[in-house]
């Protein structure tokens, strides 16, 4: 694309790079018109030998066209598009779940010259209609090269729905602190796991016993079918060889992490029985102020296997 000072009578199929004002001051075109054989009666009117304007060369395309081709690359599933307006694309979420980012991919289409793509945070909960994204070209259009380069990246963003629908919540205490403790736990964890699309269908109590423990999380699993298990007690798990670990253990879990670089939440505790997740919530989970397990919590339910490199990750930004 040459952008230069181009004789009103050779300005046909030139883009206007500035707004044209008429002598009452109101607009008479836009930056960014395409000029047509009509228009160059109204230009010469307008006393205006030249205009400003852009010419493009082969292969370029209109910033509109080239927006709507690279909407149609980034968009995933559960993805919606407006339409182009100024190089511009909103994408909106179709269904409720959770926004997926592919953060890599996302950089490198960044990274590419006239192209930008702007995103809500990943694992953002969505709604049908809820504006996730918006895609804008920089410039009146884009070589051909680049959105080619563009479409190869493929999809950026999509939106995931809650895959694990089953919870437990699963507490532990003295039989004198059973009241309490139900009292203190039980809406805060019910509320986060229905806000974000699943469902309880397991509350169980019992001893601080490694067994105890043990036979709760298989009753819940075999018999119940729960797909995400949620553990908490009257006192927080203190160590990796405490009584919870050892009880998740005895009943076929293995620990994935003890202890996160997030405050409040440090320590949580993450183990896995085969696909299903187990949860050893932090004190701080009878709270509804944000904390850890908030933000674990949207990927284990769309089916994600979080690592103990997942929960490191989460260092940076990680004091909430």
């Amino acid at each position: 694309m040459r952008l230069e000072s181009i004789s009103v009578s050779e300005s046909i199929g030139a883009i206007l790079i500035h707004n044209i004002i008429g002598a009452d001051g109101r607009k008479v075109f836009s930056k960014g018109h395409l000029v047509s054989a009509q228009d160059v009666e109204k230009l010469r009117a307008l006393g205006m030998p030249s205009v400003y304007a852009a010419m493009l060369d082969a292969g370029d395309v209109r910033e509109d066209d080239a927006a709507a081709r690279l909407a149609r690359a980034v968009a995933g599933d559960g993805i919606d598009r407006s339409k182009p307006s100024g190089g511009r694309v909103n994408l909106y979420a179709t269904n409720t779940g959770f926004l997926r980012v592919g953060s890599q991919k996302l950089k490198r289409l960044n990274e590419l010259r006239g192209v930008t793509l702007a995103t809500i945070p990943s694992y953002s909960s969505v709604a049908p209609k809820k504006m996730i994204a918006t895609l804008k070209t920089i410039g009146l259009a884009l070589p051909e090269k680049i959105l080619r380069e563009a479409e190869q990246i493929g999809a950026v963003v999509s939106v995931a729905p809650v895959a694990r629908q089953n919870a437990a919540i699963i507490l532990t205490g003295s039989a004198s602190g059973k009241a309490r403790v139900q009292e203190l736990f039980l809406p805060p964890i019910r509320a986060r796991i229905e806000a974000a699309g699943a469902r309880v269908v397991v509350e169980d109590f019992v001893a601080e016993d490694e067994a105890e423990i043990a036979q709760a999380i298989e009753r819940a699993v075999t018999r119940a079918g729960v797909q995400l298990i949620v553990l908490a007690g009257e006192t927080s798990i203190m160590d990796a060889d405490d009584i919870t670990p050892r009880g998740i253990e005895r009943a076929g879990g293995e620990i994935e992490l003890y202890g996160a670089p997030v405050e409040p939440g440090n320590l949580l505790l993450l183990a896995y029985r085969g696909d299903t997740p187990i949860i050893g919530a932090p004190g701080c989970i009878k709270s509804r102020e944000t904390n850890v397990v908030d933000l674990i919590l949207p990927r284990l339910l769309i089916g994600e296997r979080v690592a103990r490199a997942d929960v490191i990750a989460l260092a940076e930004g990680g004091l909430l």
